[in-house]
């Protein structure tokens, strides 16, 4: 039998998907420089308080030369592994902390990969935040997802301890998105799970859902942690969740990520109604 050793064509599709990771890694890259970048907020409302914020959530966002803003979902996962992503989680995490020293009477989520857990930049940022501020620990969260969580578990899990005595809460994102969390979750000790949006949207239409999310609840319940519901997008979805005993709501039903900050917005209204 003869082997043809020519190599292989690259397909239309491929080559595709690397020009996109390409012109995302070249976009990113060029912001950051520039430091063309800003957190959009979107408020996390309590379950059966809804016009209460529980916290809000920092999402990064970076704009190209002509001033387009570009949401990380259509770049993160072009960098994620690169020392790109570590920078972006820098400077979210500045920004997170920034906005936290000007805003006292906040609590912020900004999200984070596992990887830069050892990034000296990133622990570097952190610090002098919390040096700068003895209160901002405890009103920061930050959020892992799932997937990140799940490939270095036992760095995630001492850096959690450590943080956690200063204040710090932890918020697994995505929860359910990958399954394989589960062995890892009596381990880990977040103090928040926000259950993926792919179990959310439409939940009050779709019996399956409700039974994985019940169950995804019951679990974390039963370690003591406090739950969001990621993508609420009805009045029927929010009111089947507030009855399954999910603590709080996130979604565009409650708010979209805004970069006007919305603390400041509900403070306006609250003067206009009185």
């Amino acid at each position: 039998m003869q082997f043809d050793d020519t190599p292989l064509k690259s397909s239309p599709l491929s080559i595709a998907a690397e020009e996109t990771t390409r012109d995302a890694i070249l976009l990113v890259r060029d912001a950051l420089q520039d430091r063309r970048a800003m957190l959009a907020f979107q408020p996390v409302v309590q379950a059966r308080m809804p016009k209460r914020a529980a916290f809000y959530e920092g999402l990064i966002r970076i704009m190209d030369p002509t001033g387009r803003v570009i949401p990380a979902r259509d770049f993160i996962h072009a960098i994620e592994a690169r020392e790109l992503g570590r920078r972006i989680d820098c400077l979210a995490l500045e920004m997170g902390l920034a906005t936290l020293a000007a805003e006292p009477g906040i609590r912020l989520s900004i999200n984070m990969s596992a990887r830069s857990i050892g990034y000296p930049e990133w622990l570097t940022t952190l610090e002098r935040g919390l040096r700068g501020d003895p209160t901002i620990g405890e009103r920061l969260i930050l959020e892992i997802t799932e997937s990140s969580a799940i490939e270095m578990p036992d760095l995630v899990v001492d850096f959690m301890a450590d943080m956690q005595e200063r204040g710090i809460c932890f918020a697994l994102d995505d929860f359910g998105a990958g399954y394989t969390a589960f062995r890892y979750l009596k381990d880990f000790y977040f103090d928040i799970i926000k259950i993926d949006g792919e179990f959310i949207r439409g939940i009050s239409q779709n019996p399956d859902n409700q039974v994985l999310t019940q169950a995804l609840v019951s679990i974390a319940q039963h370690f003591d942690m406090f739950t969001v519901a990621e993508s609420v997008e009805t009045a029927e979805d929010a009111r089947l969740l507030v009855e399954m005993g999910v603590d709080c709501l996130q979604g565009y039903f409650f708010g979209a990520p805004s970069v006007a900050e919305p603390w400041n917005m509900s403070q306006l209204k609250s003067r206009h109604a009185g």
